[in-house]
């Protein structure tokens, strides 16, 4: 059967039933090529754009980013996701979001098809409805009493409700994809419609129309006058429709359909039952491995089971169909699970014919888990001595090293700005530092894991202590900067971290080494899996869903990144600083000789980093005095571009323009100036334009210098000297992980101490609180006890 659902007066209707789904596009008339472009449009909040999807259908995609080309994408909803929880009418704020997305999905150029359940849960709301609605008239004419008897509702038989409820169940899907100017068609199909060639022929070529005219097909099985399935009669190579799982899977691999996406009441496949403590996610699954997952019970509604999805996938995927199975109930991924999966972000199972030679990330990071409980046991010494290990290795296959990178800049050549080019660089000199660096760091670690930082006596017998500890798993996210890797893995090995490094694809080459390299010093003690390159297709945005297995997070990069990763972070805390608004406040009083060595050195010597100069505040005073002419001058030799402030733009006849921005990071050969009346002026701007990050003052004035040093409430406050000193190693800390401006845990350059936190050791001899009461028999003595120092030659 077959029957056109057009646009038509359904406004009022639609508006009473859908009241949050308000935006039309406008109508789309004609099929959308392929390589048409469009503009960017949204709808809710759900941006979307159109791009070239062409593909020649016989493989399925090997891989999750693959999807985001997927031309023709079949959609399964299953009974647990169009019904309610009590099983008797629809949840329509979930269907209503699930149109949204394919309306969304249709609207870039993609091809979508519906296979839906709900015709019998609907149908059975009705049913039920009438049936107590004449109940009730029938006992009120027998009675003749007001108050009505309980009614008992009979058993109601699925091939009726489906009857009364599939005619609903249309009108509903035709107002909702009404909202976005789109056309849906009806098609009920019984397994015959596959078996008979002629049918075949014919349902293929209807939908096939339905596609070319930008219609969305809707298709079910025509419950009112199906058979029972009959076990066991699938034949060689075909499957039997006998629910909406296998009709789906035909569906997908007659239509030579690139995704088929199945949506469910649980998250995907597990290798136990859902719900179960040691029940594991399988992110990817593979034919071949059934024995691997533990198939529950069948959902509450609905004919199939997981078991039924799984055969169903797998038959899809032999026929050249990628198949995700995902959780279309959970009400906070539900609204934008369908537009996830074809972005390909990890929800979900995804089935793939392609199995990595590696470990999966999840496995990556219960390796560094177990890894890194492991290296916490080690003996200070056995850690210092596997960094002094790394040290070595860093001078001695220098060559091996350089090679690498060489490659990483051939490759990067033509590609990543002048800026990013140069942290990507290695040299011989950067690789002296890091050996320097790490032996540092190695001496630091002696008196790392297990430091007892105090000492209670709670009672007689009854002593308290709080030790540090490391914080668990850590996952490093750093672009461009090989120079990264063996500094925070240092860090990690000294505070006993497990660690999960992802790198920019920029720095493969010069990653892969530096990582063999870490985990052959890691290998002389016998913890070599502690510390993991994330080598596989990983989306940072899905590892920053990992909250089960990474404790912190820890972005390395642009201020971008930062916030991205921030903004991703699901559940897991990020270490890091938005932004690197480094400011000077040249003082009244500051000397002539010092200001340009300072400024020059904040500003050019490296000026794509976070601790460069981005605004030189100067007082008023020295504006057309010989200092001021000798700051610019300077800045006009190193070729940096000035940006006025608004009251220096004041002083000025021309050139240069007002900036936009008091608040604009550069990272390159380019400088704000603003001019202020006063250090309580320097103060007050830094505080409302700055990131918290770097801020120094200029001046001879001690006094002026401790009010400033004490009163500007960032990272970190220095007094005649370099922005570029906020740093891991300058400071002496061997290295850092990044530089937080945050208020909680760690601030400024984080190194050693910054990873570790601490837990509580209490030994008592039989201690029970009722003994504290007061009718007890014991007292609380609270008495600090002094803390061992350990003595290290």
């Amino acid at each position: 059967m077959l029957r056109y659902l057009h646009r038509s007066g359904f406004q009022p209707f639609s508006q009473r039933l859908l009241p949050c789904v308000q935006s039309v596009a406008v109508p789309r008339l004609y099929p959308v090529q392929p390589s048409a472009v469009r503009h960017v449009r949204s709808w809710s909040n759900i941006p979307f754009i159109t791009v070239p999807l062409s593909r020649a259908h016989g493989k399925p995609f090997a891989h999750r980013s693959e999807l985001k080309h997927a031309k023709r994408i079949v959609v399964k909803l299953g009974s647990a996701v169009v019904t309610r929880g009590d099983e008797c009418g629809l949840a329509l704020g979930r269907l209503a979001s699930i149109v949204e997305q394919v309306s969304v999905l249709q609207n870039q150029g993609r091809e979508m098809m519906l296979v839906t359940s709900g015709a019998v849960a609907f149908g059975k709301q009705r049913l039920r409805h009438e049936i107590l609605l004449s109940q009730s008239v029938r006992q009120a004419l027998h009675s003749g009493q007001n108050q009505l008897k309980e009614l008992a509702i009979p058993v109601l038989e699925a091939r009726a409700c489906a009857a009364a409820g599939q005619s609903g169940l249309m009108a509903l899907y035709e107002a909702m994809f009404t909202q976005y100017s789109i056309c849906a068609a009806q098609i009920l199909v019984t397994n015959l419609d596959f078996h008979d060639e002629q049918k075949r022929r014919n349902l293929n070529g209807t939908l096939h129309e339905l596609l070319r005219m930008n219609i969305v097909p809707i298709v079910n099985t025509n419950d009112a006058v199906v058979p029972p399935a009959e076990p066991n009669s699938d034949l060689q190579g075909v499957i039997s429709v006998k629910d909406n799982d296998s009709l789906a899977a035909r569906l997908a691999v007659e239509m030579k359909t690139d995704l088929l996406i199945v949506l469910s009441d649980v998250e995907g496949l597990f290798d136990s039952p859902p719900g179960t403590d040691d029940a594991k996610l399988i992110d990817i699954f593979y034919p071949g491995d059934q024995q691997s997952v533990t198939f529950g019970t069948k959902s509450r509604v609905g004919l199939g089971g997981m078991e039924a999805k799984v055969k169903a996938a797998l038959w899809a995927l032999q026929g050249g169909t990628s198949v995700v199975i995902a959780n279309g109930t959970h009400p906070k991924v539900s609204g934008h699970v369908i537009t996830d999966i074809v972005e390909g972000k990890k929800v979900g199972t995804f089935f793939s014919e392609v199995k990595p030679a590696g470990p999966t990330v999840e496995q990556q990071g219960e390796m560094a888990r177990s890894g890194g409980r492991m290296l916490a046991t080690l003996e200070p010494e056995q850690r210092a001595e596997i960094i002094h290990h790394l040290a070595d290795l860093l001078t001695d296959q220098r060559e091996e090293i350089l090679l690498a990178n060489k490659k990483d800049l051939e490759e990067a050549e033509g590609r990543l700005a002048t800026p990013l080019l140069k942290r990507l660089s290695l040299s011989t000199s950067k690789l002296n530092s890091l050996a320097i660096g790490l032996r540092q760091i190695a001496a630091s670690s002696q008196d790392s894991v297990g430091r007892v930082l105090r000492r209670t006596r709670i009672a007689k017998n009854l002593e308290l202590e709080q030790v540090t500890v490391p914080i668990g798993v850590l996952l490093v996210i750093f672009e461009s900067r090989p120079d990264c890797l063996p500094q925070v893995a240092a860090l990690a090995i000294a505070s006993g971290n497990g660690l999960l490094l992802k790198g920019g694809k920029e720095a493969a080459h010069s990653n892969r080494i530096l990582h063999l390299l870490t985990q052959e010093a890691l290998s002389i003690h016998g913890v070599k899996d502690a510390i993991q390159l994330v080598n596989t297709r990983e989306e940072v945005e899905d590892l920053c869903r990992l909250d089960k297995i990474i404790d912190l997070i820890i972005p390395r990069g642009s201020s971008q990144l930062v916030r991205d990763i921030q903004k991703a972070a699901k559940g897991i805390p990020v270490m890091g600083h938005s932004e690197g608004i480094c400011h000077m406040y040249v003082d009244s009083e500051a000397s002539v000789d010092k200001v340009t060595r300072l400024v020059r050195d904040s500003k050019c010597e490296y000026p794509a980093a976070c601790n460069a100069l981005e605004t030189l505040l100067i007082h008023r005073d020295l504006l057309r005095t010989p200092l001021f002419d000798q700051i610019i001058d300077m800045l006009r030799v190193e070729q940096v571009k000035i940006h006025a402030g608004p009251k220096f733009a004041s002083y000025l006849t021309f050139s240069p323009s007002e900036v936009k921005s008091l608040r604009i990071e550069y990272g390159d050969l380019e400088v704000c100036i603003e001019v202020v009346d006063s250090v309580q002026e320097a103060i007050d701007h830094i505080h409302k334009y700055g990131s918290s990050h770097t801020d120094v003052i200029v001046t001879e004035n001690e006094k002026t210098a401790e009010f400033f040093l004490q009163h500007v409430d960032s990272a970190c406050v220095f007094w005649n000297a370099s922005t570029r000193f906020s740093d891991g190693y300058r400071f002496g800390l061997g290295a850092e992980v990044g530089i937080s401006t945050s208020r909680i845990h760690a601030r400024g350059p984080v190194g050693l101490e910054g990873l570790l936190t601490t837990k509580w050791l209490l030994r008592g001899q039989d201690h029970v609180v009722s003994d504290f009461s007061e009718h007890g028999s014991l007292k609380y003595l609270h008495e600090n006890l002094p803390v061992p120092q350990r003595n290290f030659s």
